[in-house]
């Protein structure tokens, strides 16, 4: 619709007057009482039984010229308002524009609101907020279990250290022979190199600046060197 040209009543030809509603604005005639009302405001204020017949029917021209639309002037298609009403209204396909006469509007089916839960009485709420406390109650004392320190000794010693301790481990479903293996040859590895670490590094290690060395393989070999004990009790972990 353009916004630089008042509506004008297609009957009386006198600007209309912007009225705002909840849903939206719409357009009213102070002399002959008639709406023009957007389609999109419809749909909000009204079933979709009582909208979508009379909009399907001047999309698919199924009607008859009738009054010029507020907005742009071109002749709106005079349709049915639904297949049960005996009454017509003026479309503009268009501007999205719906032109009713005084009451005709009236005939819509408004939207029902949603039915509101019943509310409860007080005892019952009472009840659900007893119910809400023992539940945090219950959650917080929780929590404070779940920061107990573990009951085995080595847990307590890896935590003591910073390292991660599961207090439920899940069942083991079968055994992690691959994982036991490639920690032996790390292990096995690393203890090997320590008492030449510092060749081992230099030459097994993974240099950035120099990536491609051994082909390339540094990427691999790098995991099996450690710089300490220390270093590799924590990797192995």
């Amino acid at each position: 619709m353009p916004d630089d040209a008042p509506l004008t009543c297609p009957r009386c030809n006198v600007p209309l007057k912007e009225v705002r509603t909840s849903g939206g604005v719409l357009y009213a005639c102070g002399g002959c009482g008639g709406r023009a009302v957007t389609i999109e405001l419809l749909r909000k204020r009204f079933t979709a039984e009582s909208i979508n017949p009379l909009w399907l029917h001047a999309v698919r021209g199924e009607g008859r010229f009738g009054l010029t639309c507020p907005s742009c002037r071109q002749p709106m298609i005079d349709v049915a308002l639904s297949d049960r009403a005996e009454i017509n209204v003026d479309v503009c396909q268009h501007c999205h524009l719906i032109w009713f006469d005084a009451h005709e509007v009236d005939t819509l089916v408004p939207r029902q609101p949603p039915p509101r839960a019943p509310e409860l009485p007080q005892k019952a709420r009472e009840m659900l907020a007893m119910a809400e406390v023992e539940r945090l109650s219950k959650q917080a004392e929780g929590s404070d279990s779940d920061s107990a320190p573990p009951e085995e000794l080595w847990k307590q010693i890896a935590a003591c250290f910073g390292l991660p301790v599961e207090f439920d481990e899940p069942e083991e479903q079968r055994k992690p022979w691959t994982t036991w293996l490639l920690s032996a040859a790390i292990i096995c590895a690393s203890l090997l190199a320590f008492p030449r670490l510092l060749e081992a590094v230099r030459h097994f290690g993974l240099i950035p600046a120099q990536a491609t060395r051994l082909y390339g393989l540094t990427f691999v070999t790098s995991f099996f060197v450690h710089a300490g004990i220390i270093h590799l009790v924590g990797n192995m972990y």
